[in-house]
């Protein structure tokens, strides 16, 4: 099981909230590594978050759910 990790974008505040916008996978979803898998946003910087290996996804967070950076957002099995 890997755990799929919200991106750090403030380097300034390691500890800032942000917000996951989108997914774009299901629960139970099958993916690739390297598959585009959420987009979040902190403060004003977006980013993409990648599926950093292969396996059916586990979401822990839901869209618009406030997320510390660095806190797990999906596992991976």
């Amino acid at each position: 099981m890997t755990d799929v990790l919200f991106p750090a974008l403030s380097k300034e505040s390691p500890q800032a909230v942000g917000v996951l916008a989108t997914w774009f996978v299901l629960e139970g979803a099958t993916v690739s590594a390297a598959q585009l898998i959420a987009e979040v946003q902190v403060d004003k910087v977006a980013a993409e978050v990648i599926a950093p290996v292969a396996g059916v996804v586990h979401l822990l967070v839901d869209e618009e759910a406030s997320v510390v950076q660095g806190a797990p957002i999906a596992r991976i099995d």
